[in-house]
């Protein structure tokens, strides 16, 4: 399986655990807001291969103990199975990315206990999903599944939506919150520019704007947070 990036450590992105960070090409969507749009878009080089992540990973025993996947969206990748399997046997925890849209590879994951902790893109209300993904068409009913696979498999798992002024408003919230009533966690993430994002003239919400979606989404959801603002 061909690799496109790697953060050879993080404290960030794998909750609880000291973790690398595997980087993975291709995407169902071109988000007007991705920070990895080179990845999306196919157009980033490979860096490296699964052997070479495995050989890395073997010399990193004891420093690392966890493997975070990301993209992209990983679930595209028919071998990832294999790959996650292998991260474990190695020691290690893994966790999993997601746009949602391949609940079928999803389950797989969820059934052969291949991960330990999914985060989870809610990208908007459903009425907006495809304008914020970026393309014409989003088949809600495989996000809706992937939903419901998450809420009800037990693994740790996280539902997150990167809030952008020019995409969401207050009645989305509402929409959000009504689509994953009785979830467990939502983090809101403020968007942050910078030259990977593909569209100029999209702007962060402020810290009162998200605590006041913050506030509408704990009419839903049992634990809301902000993440991105200080």
């Amino acid at each position: 399986m061909k690799i496109h990036g790697l953060q050879k450590m993080t404290l960030l992105d794998f909750p609880g655990h000291v973790a690398c960070t595997v980087f993975l090409g291709g995407c169902d969507w071109r988000c007007p807001f991705c920070h990895n749009y080179e990845l999306a878009s196919g157009a980033a080089p490979a860096l490296m291969d699964d052997e070479e992540l495995f050989s890395f990973l073997e010399k990193r025993k004891g420093i690392l103990d966890g493997v975070a996947f990301t993209g992209g969206e990983p679930l595209l990748r028919p071998s990832l199975p294999d790959v996650l399997r292998k991260v474990h046997e190695m020691g290690f925890a893994v966790k999993l990315d997601t746009n949602g849209a391949h609940p079928e590879a999803l389950r797989q994951v969820l059934e052969d206990h291949l991960a330990d902790y999914v985060a989870m893109d809610i990208k908007n209300s459903p009425e907006k999903y495809a304008l914020t993904c970026g393309v014409e068409k989003v088949d809600l009913n495989a996000v809706t599944k992937s939903i419901g696979l998450l809420m009800n498999a037990d693994i740790d798992f996280e539902f997150r939506t990167t809030v952008v002024n020019e995409l969401h408003g207050e009645d989305d919230f509402h929409r959000i919150g009504s689509w994953i009533r009785g979830a467990d966690r939502m983090f809101l993430q403020c968007f942050t520019d910078r030259d990977s994002v593909p569209f100029g003239n999209l702007t962060a919400p402020s810290k009162q704007q998200l605590e006041a979606y913050r506030d509408i989404l704990e009419g839903y959801v049992k634990n809301v947070q902000i993440r991105g603002v200080e």
